[in-house]
Parts: C-alpha cells; sequence; structure tokens
C-alpha cells in the first residue's frame, strides 16, 4: 500500500499529512494566517519524524490543487514540486473543495440522517464572494467548482429538492442571509485538512493519475490582482 504525504495550504490552515494503508499515521496542522511559508518545512519533517519514516520511503506527494489563497497555494505547490524533484516521486494534485467534502463524509457520515443531502464546501474570496462546489455523499461533482457572490438566490437550484450541508470558511458569510431555508445546514469547524487531501491522492496513486511536476499550477480559478502600495511619495496625486 502506498505512503503518501499530503499537504494543505489553500486556506488559513496549513497541515500535513502522512498516510499509509488508508490510515493517517502522522499529522501536523496549525490554523493561525499568514504562517505557511513559515511553518510548512517543519511540519513535513516533523511528521517524517514522528512517524519514523525517511523521505525516500515515500511513494508520492499529494498537495491541495485550490481553488483558495494565492499565496497559500504557492507556497503549498512549491514545496510538494521540490519534494517531487529531490525525491524523484510522483505528485498528485487533489481539487481543495472535494478533500474538503471527503473530510466532512469521514466525520460525519453516519451522522447524517438524509442520504440525499448534498454537500457545498466553501471558501472565502473575500468581500461577499465565495469559491464553492456541490457534491453528492459519494463525493461525485453536482455543482462545478465556481466563484459566486452570495444573494439571496444563492444555491436556489440545489435546495429545490435536497438538504444542503454548509462548510468550510466561506459558509459563515452565508448564515444571515441563507438562514430563511429550512433545507440548509451549517457545519462548523469543518475546513481543509492534508489528511482528506492524502485520502483521495491514495485512489488516484492506484490510477496512475500524476501530474506534470514541471508543468502544473495551482488552480487559483481568479487571477491574481495586487494592489498598489501606498507608499508615501511613490506616487504623485495624478497617479
Amino acid at each position: 500500500m502506498p505512503l503518501i504525504l499530503g499537504i494543505e495550504t489553500a486556506t488559513e490552515v496549513c497541515s500535513v499529512s502522512l498516510l499509509q494503508d488508508g490510515k493517517m499515521i502522522s499529522y501536523k496542522e496549525s490554523a493561525g494566517n499568514n504562517e505557511h511559508s513559515r511553518l510548512l518545512t517543519p511540519f513535513i519533517d516533523e511528521v517524517l519524524t514522528v512517524a519514523g519514516i525517511k523521505p525516500d520511503k515515500l511513494d508520492a506527494v499529494a498537495v491541495s490543487m485550490g481553488p483558495g489563497s494565492y499565496t497559500g497555494l504557492r507556497i503549498g505547490v512549491s514545496a510538494a514540486k521540490g519534494l517531487c524533484y529531490a525525491l524523484d516521486k510522483p505528485l498528485i494534485a487533489v481539487g481543495t473543495l472535494q478533500a474538503m467534502a471527503a473530510q466532512v463524509m469521514a466525520k460525519l457520515k453516519n451522522e447524517i440522517n438524509d442520504e440525499m443531502a448534498l454537500l457545498c464546501p466553501m471558501i472565502d474570496a473575500r468581500r461577499m464572494e465565495v469559491y464553492h462546489a456541490v457534491y453528492n455523499q459519494d463525493l461525485n461533482e453536482i455543482k462545478p467548482v465556481e466563484a459566486a457572490i452570495i444573494g439571496t438566490d444563492f444555491l436556489a437550484k440545489e435546495t429545490t429538492n435536497h438538504q444542503l450541508i454548509l462548510f468550510g470558511n466561506g459558509a459563515a458569510k452565508c448564515r444571515d442571509i441563507l438562514s430563511f431555508r429550512n433545507n440548509i445546514v451549517f457545519l462548523d469547524n469543518m475546513g481543509a485538512s492534508a489528511n482528506s487531501v492524502a485520502l483521495l491522492a491514495e485512489k488516484k496513486f492506484f490510477e496512475h493519475e500524476f501530474v506534470d511536476t514541471a508543468y502544473f499550477e495551482p488552480f487559483y480559478l481568479k487571477d491574481f490582482i495586487a494592489a498598489k502600495p501606498r507608499v508615501k511619495g511613490l506616487y504623485s496625486n495624478n497617479g
């Protein structure tokens, strides 16, 4: 059975997981903001050390591919690529939203009373926008990944005939706007995790579903727009 290192940096969570035979054998996580660049490499070292595993024993490296934080994704993918190059191991990319849905099913499958309920992981995309997708409980995609602005008609079609379970760091934005719908359930403390990244990567490993380490790029969904630095004296009044 494969030994897979999972990396998750698409949201505020920075986590690393080591999976063998479908079971997590080592895990490290921090939910602090803007800590990915400082914590990721030490987390990788610690996860391997705690498990007593040398890096060259890994069978593959899996990384959360997005959508999510532009900077976080760059850090995670760069680290994963570096490991794959150095160790000559395959790289596996896992969709962040699907991994979040897998996390919910792994933890709460027996607590979901409606077998037809749909899962809607959400990632904060700033202001009133979220990255989201909808999956059934077999993790098949019902609604593709997209960015959307939250309004009262948001996800109206998906909630017509199904209970919809919302979670992730973007779901909190929807509470006040969508609380009038009885068929929407909100889950707290269900975000992204390297453990579910590694778990989904295991299936991809057996199916040889690897990405090209040299050319792979994160799935940003939206172009990164850098704001002008407002340094005093740098711009004229007309600039």
